[in-house]
């Protein structure tokens, strides 16, 4: 039995993963306890945990605490992030904070405590949820790219360090999924209605998420047509700067 530790157990991603772990032992945390309770109360093998993850020092006593209790996390998923869609000049310093705390500080901090250990163990796997959003920047996303550019930034030099120790690293780049995501990022609902064709489902980003557990991938982008849309970008960057007001400005 595995010890997997999700955060932003709430998420309908993270839902879809718990279904199909049924067998090992999750640790799920999120900011609500009482939403997690009513999500998984009947899951035989979770320990939820109530935590605001921007809040190092309480991520420092949790994971002390997990260690004493579990002696060993063999996964953790850093699932937890939201984002806004908005004008670069109507971004406020207080939306650029937060963000920033929740996408992307929260993911560092949580995967370099868990990393000093999995690399005395010599055994680990870290999967951090990222976005195709930090591998294209488009318009009216420079607040939530620059965090997702962070964080892929930071999981491709970690994985480096770790590669020595048996531990992965692997970063998930998902384009937009049918989840609760969208109804802060998107709340009239017409980015949504304009990237129906690229749509992914949750349970089957879940599965290929699941799929990667154990298994040194370096990383999963989601879906092939926007993987494409990736490789074009990196090979030609000028021209894709052009032709993408036309392209992904669905904002």
């Amino acid at each position: 039995m595995s010890t997997i530790l999700i955060t932003g157990a709430s998420g309908g991603l993270a839902q879809e993963m718990v279904k199909l772990l049924p067998n090992d032992q999750l640790i799920l945390l999120g900011r609500n306890k009482e939403k997690l309770s009513k999500l998984y109360g009947n899951h035989p093998n979770v320990e939820l945990i109530e935590i605001d993850i921007t809040d190092d020092s309480a991520l420092e006593n949790l994971v002390a605490d997990l260690y004493l209790r579990y002696g060993k996390i063999d996964v953790l998923i850093n699932n937890a992030g939201y984002g806004i869609f908005e004008d670069f000049d109507r971004i406020s310093v207080q939306d650029i904070h937060q963000m920033f705390e929740v996408n992307t500080f929260a993911l560092m901090n949580l995967s370099r405590r868990l990393a000093a250990r999995m690399k005395e163990r010599g055994k680990g796997h870290i999967i951090n949820i990222v976005s195709m959003a930090g591998l294209i920047a488009t318009a009216k996303s420079s607040l939530y790219s620059a965090t997702k550019f962070a964080a892929i930034g930071f999981s491709n030099s970690l994985r480096l360090e770790l590669m020595s120790y048996g531990v992965y690293v692997t970063t998930v780049n998902p384009g937009p999924i049918r989840t609760s995501f969208f109804n802060q990022a998107d709340p009239d609902g017409t980015y949504l209605k304009s990237v129906d064709r690229f749509l992914l489902e949750p349970d089957e980003v879940a599965r290929k998420i699941v799929k990667t557990i154990g298994k040194n991938k370096r990383e999963l982008n989601l879906p092939v047509l926007l993987n494409l849309a990736h490789k074009f970008y990196t090979l030609f960057p000028k021209l894709t700067d052009k032709l993408a007001g036309g392209i992904f400005n669905y904002k």
